[in-house]
């Protein structure tokens, strides 16, 4: 079982919880719109801190779709979302990523002397277009004498397709991709032939489409830097 806790976000906890929490210091009211399979969004109000973290347990199936729900009626995806079925302008998932069981958990990894690497495009590797058909290809790679896949960015970024370069959920694999346990299982499949894994990530900026931070908190900006995707990152 492999788990990465994070502090903001969908987090899954025993007993059927799930607690969810959002860094929003410009909003004073956030409330989260939530919606079970199959059943009908209920709204509840997320307590505040004096720094900005809105709150809330509740009871919650893995897979509801949920929003943060501003006071003037606007919905937003989680900015900390790991799975946004419908794109990025769509609702976020609650996924619990203890509940993939790995089959090469144990894998070692190799060491740096054997990298050889191939950078995959999983938009275009395959005619899919997807980690479920690249991950059917990765046994040509470790034929052809590769031992590492290094994956352009896979982060949720607004439309179908695309370099990747503007992703604005950077916990959320691409819709249009898979699944995030489709993403798993690529990886389950790449160490089985003993190929290592390297992604290719964006930390320094956001996309220019479907980033809700510039809403939820400015303050995540500087306003005196640019870069070709918008506000720079406030890294101070």
């Amino acid at each position: 079982m492999s788990r990465h806790l994070m502090p903001f976000g969908a987090t899954v906890l025993d007993g059927g919880h799930t607690f969810f929490r959002l860094w929003a210091p410009q909003h004073e009211h956030v409330a989260l719109a939530l919606a079970p399979p199959g059943g009908a969004e209920q709204q509840h109000a997320m307590t505040r801190s004096a720094s900005g973290w809105h709150q809330l347990v509740r009871d919650t199936p893995v897979g509801s779709r949920y929003t943060f729900l501003l006071a003037d009626g606007r919905r937003l995806a989680d900015p900390a979302s790991r799975s946004n079925p419908d794109g990025v302008h769509g609702t976020s998932e609650v996924i619990d990523p203890a509940r993939y069981r790995w089959r090469h958990a144990a894998w070692p990894g190799r060491p740096w002397h054997e990298a050889v690497i191939c950078e995959v495009h999983v938009g275009t590797f395959t005619e899919a277009g997807t980690f479920a058909a690249a991950a059917e290809r990765l046994p040509d790679l470790a034929a052809t004498g590769f031992s590492a896949v290094e994956l352009m960015p896979v982060a949720a970024f607004a439309g179908e397709r695309g370099w990747g370069y503007d992703g604005v959920l950077p916990f959320a694999p691409h819709a249009a991709y898979g699944t995030p346990d489709d993403f798993r299982a690529f990886v389950d499949a790449a160490h089985a032939l003993g190929l290592m894994v390297f992604l290719d990530v964006v930390y320094n900026h956001f996309g220019p489409e479907g980033s809700v931070l510039h809403t939820l908190a400015p303050e995540f900006f500087r306003h005196d830097h640019t870069t070709p995707w918008g506000a720079a990152l406030n890294f101070d």
